[in-house]
């Protein structure tokens, strides 16, 4: 037996490589074999072995020598996909979301997967696709707010995947749960991950960054009849939405103020808001708005200081005039050294 000492052989491994070597030049339309080998990760001989491999096989690839030089593979020398529009092939590489992929355990195949598609994409169109690369990023995570950790997303998805059922220990806020579920599928909603599954035939949604421990179970996910993911999860956002708590809020803020009040609210909230007439129009605006999550709208428009005044309603103002009392309160006296 012959070889280095810890590794061993792998056939499919070597196989793997030589189709990714062959699409790489397909793609970029030559490259060193430093180049190759940076992101091959292998030494340059083993590309010049590859190289010599595929030339063995048919593959017409040569070298070229000089400062411009490189490996190549003769003009014309491809596998097109056909029947693909140049915008379907622009909208297939916006979606990609690697970061998610990633987090699933799929980065290094949704990397092969786009670059088996380009190098596949006849000339005109691949110019396309790779300027919508370079001009365009899609990232599915919310402002000022880190990833959730879920480090057990990858064995989640390989049951949905694989249709398997999954018993997961999950954290529901006041105590530990244990539930055997029929994974259906999976949905990132701005940074965040959950699942939908079927537990005692009922659908359920739960939050993976809360699910303590997984594990895949040997038999199969009993599956709904008609089941479709994307509807479930439009009609379970509308029905989530509609029976949050809410209050009507009429409020009044300075003109200059209105970007700031653009960040404090959501879209939704302001395109529903209605423009009242105010006393003093040249330096204020009046809103009545409809919010969500009434307990902590005092807090929210605290945010503002004095370039918002809440006029309606009363309770609402009492809460903010206590609230502001606590924080001047907290201030208005120095700091106590301790330590």
């Amino acid at each position: 037996m012959t070889g280095t000492v810890g590794i061993r052989y792998d056939p499919h491994m070597r196989a793997s490589r030589l189709v990714a070597l062959l699409l790489l030049l397909q793609a970029r339309g030559g490259m060193t074999a430093a180049e190759l080998a940076g992101e091959l990760e292998v030494s340059v001989r083993t590309i010049h072995r590859d190289v010599e491999a595929l030339g063995a096989a048919g593959v017409p690839v040569y070298a070229e020598r000089g400062p411009h030089g490189g490996i190549r593979l003769v003009d014309g020398y491809r596998t097109r996909l056909t029947g693909m529009t140049s915008g379907e092939a622009e909208a297939l590489f916006l979606s990609g979301l690697p970061g998610p992929a990633a987090e699933l355990g799929l980065g290094t195949v949704m990397a092969s997967s786009r670059l088996k598609v380009l190098a596949a994409l006849p000339t005109e169109m691949r110019g396309r696709a790779t300027r919508l690369l370079e001009r365009f990023h899609l990232d599915a995570a919310g402002w000022f707010r880190a990833g959730e950790p879920v480090p057990h997303l990858a064995a989640i998805a390989e049951c949905v995947w694989e249709g398997r059922r999954l018993e997961i220990d999950y954290d529901r806020g006041d105590r530990l749960v244990t539930r055997v579920l029929d994974p259906l599928g999976l949905v990132l909603k701005a940074g965040t991950w959950y699942l939908v599954a079927a537990h005692d035939d009922q659908l359920r949604t739960y939050r993976i960054s809360r699910v303590r421990g997984a594990a895949a179970l040997e038999e199969k996910a009993r599956r709904p009849g008609g089941f479709d993911l994307a509807s479930y999860w439009t009609e379970s956002i509308a029905t989530y939405e509609s029976q949050q708590p809410r209050i009507e809020v009429v409020v009044r803020f300075r003109r200059e103020a209105g970007r700031q009040l653009e960040d404090l609210l959501d879209g939704a909230t302001l395109a529903s808001a209605v423009e009242e007439d105010d006393p003093e129009p040249g330096a204020w605006r009046r809103l009545r708005v409809i919010m969500d999550w009434p307990r902590e709208v005092a807090g929210r428009l605290l945010a503002m200081g004095g370039a918002l005044e809440v006029l309606e309603p009363a309770e609402l103002r009492a809460d903010l005039a206590a609230l502001a009392t606590e924080v001047a309160a907290l201030y208005g006296s120095p700091v106590t050294a301790t330590g």
